[in-house]
């Protein structure tokens, strides 16, 4: 009864008229994020975060949320039919989604795309409402030596999962968490790293690192080179996939929502790595495996389904634990902290209004966007032809005016300004700029439960091996540091993209 009560009092939150605004607001301008290449959530929430300052909590997590798995959605209909990724986690659409468009399939595409978004999105939603309570119980037993033991093991495994030599992703945690360190002391109340910048006193502020790097530097990198976009013209029909292509794409689904759900809730997994190992596992087990790449159904619904399924799992670690799995997580929990309210174990009992309603108010953000997704179609298609040199000057107006908008400081803009350049570098030599952001956020945190944890054991590190829980995250997260350095297991990491 406890869980139906809960649900009810999400669904009692969700409801309110000024709640269903924002999540529409959220999912409508996922969606356009997704649509549009160049773009992705993390540069669209950044960008958007200032103007939830002046709303309730549950309002702006709400809203941020829904650009999130709102994105999922809308980087399929780039992918199919102009054989461009809205967004990243849309790459293997592409393969065979255009491919259909290409043989006059555009339509089924694009609807099997959206039901298997929805179908996997709303289950997922389903799973984490039914494991983030009771893991977030369990997360009660954590003193500071399990958090420091946690998140070392968090930064560890997106480390690991990264694409590219393993040393590049531990520099970029490095880099991180030394600007996680920049403003003042909490215990010496002395500053580290400021260069007498009075705006630095209080560390580096994420909103303009973020969008600097995802941002910024996305726009410098778009700018200098000349993507052709080959819009179809041909009429789009026939979205109601028919009983065939059901048959063929409901194993996929599941599947993919069970492999997204879980790679989600682990740190580094993430959509992108979901939806290319979904598409292995359809190809692996299918009969005709040759015939991949050349429009199959399977190869679009299951990692469609996979992708929006890992939104709900990355939620799961940031709610009841308090600890971000990917770079949008990390994202979020900053707007928790803006907003003054702390995720973690005791989120749930704190802020039932909070957590129940974000949580509810994702069911009603999948129906919006299997409402927006299939009627307004060519509304998208005819977004996609804005010319990049009136929509890339917007989004660098965009970000100037929300970094100013945040303290009214020209110091912050120039930050971001500077992690734009600096994030362009980093995407030039192949350094991923999602550790760093785990990093910053979890920076501080790390650094006070390694203060408390051994002030806890007089100065001693074995308190982190003599404690169960967190010698068995530490052991994981040593394991993971030496594992590509067995010369068994040197090879060549596949890409897997942000």
């Amino acid at each position: 009864m406890d869980f139906l009560n809960s649900a009810l009092l999400g669904f009692q939150v969700a409801f309110q008229p000024v709640n269903l605004f924002f999540c529409f607001m959220g999912v409508l301008t996922g969606t356009l994020v997704g649509v549009l290449p160049g773009l992705g959530p993390v540069a669209a929430m950044s960008l958007l975060l200032p103007t939830t300052f002046h709303v309730s909590p549950v309002s702006a997590i709400i809203m941020l949320s829904g650009i999130y798995y709102g994105a999922m959605y809308g980087g399929s209909t780039t992918s199919i039919l102009v054989n461009i990724p809205g967004e990243a986690a849309s790459v293997v659409t592409c393969l065979d989604g255009y491919q259909m468009a290409r043989q006059g399939r555009a339509g089924p595409a694009l609807g099997i795309s959206a039901f298997g978004s929805f179908i996997a999105g709303t289950l997922s939603i389903v799973g984490l409402m039914l494991i983030a309570p009771p893991l977030a119980a369990m997360a009660l037993k954590f003193g500071p030596p399990e958090y420091f033991s946690l998140m070392i093991m968090g930064l560890t495994v997106l480390t690991f999962l990264a694409s590219g030599p393993m040393w590049k992703a531990l520099l970029m945690a490095a880099f991180g968490l030394f600007l996680g360190c920049m403003g003042m002391d909490n215990m010496t109340a002395s500053y580290r790293f400021t260069s007498d910048i009075l705006e630095l006193s209080d560390g580096v502020g994420l909103v303009p690192v973020v969008m600097g790097l995802f941002g910024i530097s996305e726009v410098m990198l778009n700018v200098e080179q000349s993507m052709q976009r080959t819009i179809l013209q041909a009429k789009i029909q026939h979205l109601l996939p028919n009983r065939k292509d059901w048959a063929a794409s409901l194993g996929p689904i599941t599947r993919g929502t069970v492999l997204g759900f879980f790679l989600g809730v682990l740190p580094g997994g993430g959509a992108v790595i979901s939806s290319f190992v979904s598409y292995a596992v359809e190809k692996k087990i299918s009969r005709h495996p040759e015939k991949f790449g050349t429009g199959m159904i399977e190869g679009v619904a299951g990692p469609e389904a996979a992708n929006n399924a890992a939104t709900g799992g990355a939620f799961i670690p940031l709610l009841s634990l308090g600890i971000p799995a990917n770079a949008v997580m990390a994202l979020l929990l900053g707007a928790f902290i803006i907003h003054g309210v702390q995720p973690g174990p005791m989120l749930v009992k704190e802020h039932p209004q909070l957590f129940w309603g974000a949580v509810t108010s994702m069911y009603m953000g999948n129906v919006m966007l299997l409402i927006l997704n299939l009627p307004l179609i060519g509304l998208w298609v005819r977004i996609l032809k804005v010319p990049y040199p009136i929509l890339f000057p917007l989004i660098l107006l965009f970000c100037l005016i929300g970094c100013y908008s945040l303290n009214n400081s020209v110091t912050e803009v120039l930050v971001m300004v500077l992690f734009g350049l600096i994030g362009y570098a980093f995407k030039k030599f192949q350094y991923e700029a999602a550790p760093l952001v785990l990093a910053l956020v979890l920076g501080p945190m790390m650094e006070n439960s390694l203060r408390q944890a051994l002030l806890m054991s007089a100065g001693s590190p074995v308190i982190f091996f003599e404690r169960p829980i967190s010698a068995i995250l530490m052991g994981t997260a040593i394991f993971l540091l030496i594992f590509p350095l067995i010369p068994k297991f040197q090879k060549k990491r596949p890409a897997f993209g942000e």
